[in-house]
């Protein structure tokens, strides 16, 4: 079992800044590729962007390229996802996720955190 906790969410205006961080705990190594999706209330779970278990592959939704980026320390077991110039559009629940491979389905992660709000307003 891994654990996955979320951090960092909150509510700022447009054009503002945040990074989540991701922290694992449990049974984990540093050999699990994470994943950030979203959802927003009445809207399918969206992919937001994951990185490789050694941070050598980065991917981004068309969404958030340019905007977001990912980043792991696997020293710290920890994943940020640094978000600039956000949007009311940005506005989801975040979850991360941890899986044997980097992908941008849902079902290709196997252990998800709890999620953290975030919330932008015009």
């Amino acid at each position: 079992q891994v654990q996955l906790v979320e951090s960092g969410g909150g509510s700022v205006q447009a054009g503002d800044s945040l990074r989540l961080s991701c922290a694992a705990s449990g049974r984990t190594t540093s050999n699990y590729n994470i994943g950030w999706f979203r959802q927003a209330p009445g809207k399918e779970r969206e992919f937001v962007t994951y990185i490789s278990w050694n941070g050598g592959i980065i991917y981004y939704a068309d969404s958030v390229k340019g905007r977001f980026a990912i980043s792991r320390d696997n020293a710290k077991k920890t994943v940020y996802l640094q978000m600039n110039s956000l949007k009311p559009e940005d506005t989801a629940v975040y979850y991360c996720a941890a899986g044997p491979v980097a992908g941008i389905r849902d079902y290709q992660y196997a252990f998800w955190g709890q999620g953290t709000q975030v919330t932008v307003s015009s």
